[in-house]
């Protein structure tokens, strides 16, 4: 891999911190004054941006009103327009119903070939929360704990990667340091382990830096974006599983969640998935440059939006859906460390009680959302910007608070 691609697949998961400081407060300021501007005088209402008074005579009672529908295709239009946008997908679940997915439009611009509710797209960082929700089902089926070590003797890893003795504060670590992001090393920025030695496997990457990179800081103080930490967390499922990362996911998770068609990306334009959208560059970045693969447990996955919601609304703590994980384990999941009250174990959280994540590299963008008000949606795209004044990550997050402020009347159908 050429040193531009790889400081452009630096740049982009950078990105993604960039996007949770914009939440925080920026965005939670602007999704006040939407909650605000849509609950009334009585002020925030748990973001529920609509009510369930029975529709009027005359209107479609399982459907949206046209003029509303039209709001919402316009405001996603704008922001195609805007971050020259080929392809976007939206899928938005309310009450744990399916209510919206469209797809907008070209997943192949080549072939004139249209984006539909069914097209895959790597996720990038979105993978995040579902590897945490992956491990917190190993806690509880008493196989792993958060306080338990990473590597060194008797730790979940042991020596299989290298032999002690390790560089200081190694066998410090633990599931919890790595899922909040608090290794105290190994940060996402020009030394990222991920996006070195790309002819290197997971367990070769992995003896080597621990070897070769040390940690900054003692574990726990210190709150650095690490997808190498995820990548770690990756091995820790399949050592506890004795199966490969995707077919545990798949068995653990995704199943019990309905999902069926998410996999591990390819990295080549060549090994495209069925279905799977094209990736087109901007600022000469190159979406096929990747070793995407080796990004299976921080940002391998891909998926349609309606996968995504599929996934949360069996994980978002709401009655409407049986969820996967108990009531405690789901907010344990969801609690801040010390070191950053912004991020929790996989998740962004904010005091409004929302839960999301956001995804970048090369020909993508992504979020993830779950608001205190029972929506659930996820968008994604198929190119990204560096327009570094309007950042495109920032403005996909406000896109669908925006889509979804739009409708005063909810469909009764599920589309699940």
């Amino acid at each position: 891999m050429g040193n531009r691609n790889r400081d452009s697949i630096q740049s982009s998961e950078r990105h993604y911190e960039r996007a949770c400081r914009y939440i925080s407060p920026a965005t939670v300021s602007r999704r006040q004054f939407l909650f605000q501007a849509l609950a009334g005088a009585a002020g925030i209402r748990a973001v529920a941006l609509a009510d369930d008074k029975p529709t009027a005579p005359g209107l479609p009672r399982d459907g949206f009103l046209p003029d509303e529908l039209r709001a919402m295709q316009a405001t996603a239009a704008a922001f195609m327009k805007k971050h020259q946008v080929p392809g976007l997908s939206v899928a938005i679940a309310r009450k744990g119903r399916l209510v919206y997915a469209e797809g907008y439009g070209l997943a192949d611009k080549d072939r004139d070939e249209k984006v539909t509710p069914n097209h895959l797209f790597r996720i990038a960082s979105v993978t995040k929360p579902i590897t945490s929700v992956t491990l917190f089902s190993l806690i509880e089926a008493g196989k792993l704990r958060l306080f338990d070590k990473v590597f060194g003797p008797g730790a979940v890893l042991g020596t299989a990667y290298g032999e002690p003795p390790y560089q200081p504060h190694i066998e410090e670590l633990t599931i919890e340091h790595l899922l909040t992001h608090t290794a105290g090393g190994w940060q996402n920025d020009g030394s990222d382990p991920m996006f070195s030695h790309p002819r290197m496997d997971h367990r070769q990457l992995i003896t080597w830096t621990i070897a070769h990179q040390p940690l900054m800081h003692p574990p726990g103080q210190n709150y650095a974006y690490s997808n190498f930490g995820y990548c770690v967390l990756g091995r820790v499922i399949e050592k506890l599983t004795a199966r490969t990362y995707a077919e545990a996911v798949q068995e653990r998770i995704l199943s019990p969640c309905g999902i069926s068609r998410m996999r591990i990306g390819g990295n080549t334009l060549a090994e495209r998935a069925e279905r799977e959208v094209i990736y087109y560059d901007q600022d000469g970045e190159d979406p096929y440059g990747m070793n995407v693969r080796r990004m299976d447990s921080h940002g391998g996955w891909l998926a349609t939006p309606t996968d995504l919601v599929r996934f949360l609304v069996r994980v978002d703590g709401f009655p409407t859906k049986p969820d996967i994980l108990k009531p405690d384990t789901l907010r344990t999941m969801t609690t801040a460390s010390a070191a950053s009250p912004g991020y929790a174990k996989g998740w962004c959280v904010n005091k409004y009680h929302n839960w999301w994540h956001m995804g970048s590299l090369p020909g993508t963008i992504t979020v993830m959302v779950r608001t205190s008000g029972q929506f659930c949606w996820a968008a994604l795209t198929n190119t990204r910007s560096r327009d570094t004044k309007s950042p495109i990550g920032a403005d996909l997050d406000v896109l669908v608070w925006d889509m979804v402020g739009k409708i005063t009347r909810w469909p009764g159908r599920d589309l699940f």
